[in-house]
């Protein structure tokens, strides 16, 4: 434990924490800090700026149309005519599912929305437009009745907020020829007009292979991006699309392959990419979100460690906030931060979902600072930095945790430092203190006593805080802290790594980051101790 801490306990801790926070994103600076934390603030405002352009950018849904329905009601006997629960109704909504949730979630960030889809002639069809009209943003022009099949609904029956029994009402037949040209020329008249295009595919017979073809080809000449939420197990119907973005079992479903590591996402993503040639974004659930593209590393986004509550239609979200983050030009890491973040919101949520750009702007606009762009890391006890990651877990972002005795800095501890900050949004770098480095090191180290080598680390790009552990490993510290990410170097395997259980217990993960050869802080100290020939 660290000794000789000048801060206090209880509320001193809470309040100190809010203090060093508001140091990290810019709210409090001073002396030759101000021109770094004036480039965050400069960085934020750009982000927002950005965000509130989106009412000037319009995205294409093209893909199968649904009304969620959620009747809820109270449980308390069991029939006498069967062994089923008997539900006195209490109250009942309706929101847009499917591709239309993908619709609804645009028009929430304040995009406009051309959408393209194919409903019955029924009350279903009434409520579903106008639930979409009602957010104001979506031209409705393209949704085309099919007098031969009901509209698409889900009714899910529900008490004390858990699902009882979902009904479907649906007929997933494909389109006569007919149809599928007033689909095709809807889907025209609607990308001509976006910048984006999405295609959300539930395989309830819209999208067949005719419509997809169309609606890809006519988006690649117009040079517009085209996202696929993809439903078939045969990708090739997708082939030019700009990204797939399957979950786990679909990508699994569609290779014949298993995606659990990260060794095998990639696997099963290069053959699947035979199939479609696009770049794909695998959602992974607990492991977070990963960008294939055909010509760079892949990009992985931890998982955000929130409560999980629902995560219906959260694959819709993901799909629409990468969509607007294209839109209004974003970095595809920023759009894939901002994805992983609103899904991270929506799933604590009950039933289908969208995210404001409210909720968004928190950990958007703070994240930079957390990666180094802000204050240095500051010197913080175990109760502070817990408190500082109950905080920053409350807004939504990632706490990573590396450690070591760092004692010479050198390259290979910057490197490593640098790829710890890259998985997460805020990194924490615990340091053995003096008489912990001296049992694991031997009587002549460290060479640098704990404050002097926290101050070093707390001054590299990237390091959101330091903290000091007097224990010969981080065991304790782990337990305190919680992190989604826990780093450590490839020199150690995952199984050898202390707390990797307890991390990957909670659906954190483990990051091995990649060394640099020949450097370590035993070989430059024995170098020295080499007589001059």
């Amino acid at each position: 434990m660290q000794s000789g801490s000048p801060y206090g306990r209880g509320q001193q801790v809470h309040e100190r924490a809010e203090a060093i926070e508001a140091n990290l994103s810019g709210e409090r600076v001073t002396g030759g800090d101000v021109r770094r934390a004036s480039a965050v603030r400069s960085k934020a405002s750009r982000e927002r700026a950005a965000l509130g352009d989106l009412k000037n950018r319009t995205i294409a849904v093209i893909g199968d149309l649904m009304l969620d329905r959620y009747l809820h009601g109270d449980v308390d006997r069991i029939s006498p005519e069967a062994p089923v629960p008997v539900v006195q109704r209490r109250s009942e909504r309706q929101v847009p599912g499917g591709a239309a949730n993908v619709v609804s979630n645009l028009a929430t960030l304040g995009v406009n929305v051309r959408v393209v889809g194919v409903t019955g002639a029924d009350e279903a069809r009434t409520s579903l437009i106008g639930a979409l009209q009602q957010q104001g943003r979506v031209v409705s022009d393209g949704i085309i009745i099919d007098t031969d099949r009901p509209t698409t609904q889900k009714l899910r029956i529900v008490s004390a907020h858990q699902q009882i029994a979902r009904i479907d009402f649906e007929d997933a037949g494909t389109l006569s020829p007919e149809l599928e040209d007033r689909v095709i020329a809807a889907a025209r008249d609607a990308i001509a007009a976006a910048e984006v295009v999405i295609i959300s595919d539930y395989g309830k017979g819209l999208l067949t292979d005719r419509v997809l073809g169309e609606a890809i080809a006519e988006a690649r000449r117009a040079g517009k991006p085209v996202l696929v939420d993809p439903k078939r197990r045969d990708w090739s119907a997708y082939r030019g699309a700009s990204i797939v973005t399957p979950n786990r079992r679909e990508l699994s479903e569609a290779t014949g392959m298993p995606c659990e590591t990260d060794a095998e996402a990639e696997a099963a993503v290069s053959r699947a990419r035979l199939m479609c040639d696009s770049n794909i974004l695998l959602t992974r659930s607990d492991k977070g979100m990963s960008f294939f593209s055909a010509d760079k590393p892949p990009i992985h986004v931890p998982t955000v460690a929130l409560e999980v509550f629902d995560v219906s239609g959260a694959g819709d979200t993901v799909i629409a906030i990468l969509a607007a983050g294209l839109a209004i030009d974003m970095e595809i890491a920023d759009a894939l931060k901002m994805a992983n973040y609103g899904a991270g919101i929506v799933v604590a949520k009950f039933g289908t979902a969208t995210v404001t750009p409210q909720e968004l702007l928190t950990p958007l606009t703070r994240r930079r600072g957390a990666n180094g762009d802000g204050d240095d890391g500051p010197l913080v006890s175990r109760e502070e930095v817990a408190a500082l990651r109950k905080k920053w877990a409350r807004q939504g972002l990632t706490v990573g945790l590396a450690n070591g005795c760092f004692d010479l800095l050198h390259p290979g501890h910057i490197s490593l430092i640098r790829q710890a900050a890259d998985a997460c949004d805020r990194l924490v770098i615990a340091l053995n203190s003096d008489a912990s480095v001296k049992r694991l090191k031997g009587k002549d180290r460290p060479v640098q006593n704990e404050r002097s080598r926290a101050s070093v680390i707390g001054a590299i790009k990237g390091v959101s805080a330091v903290t000091i552990f007097d224990e010969d490993t981080p065991l304790e510290l782990l337990h305190a802290l919680e992190p989604d990410v826990l780093i450590k170097g490839a020199d150690y395997a995952e199984s050898e790594v202390v707390g990797a259980d307890l991390v990957k217990a909670r659906g954190g993960r483990i990051v091995l980051a990649t060394l640099v050869p020949g450097q370590s802080t035993t070989t430059l100290i024995e170098r020295e101790k080499v007589p001059a020939e």
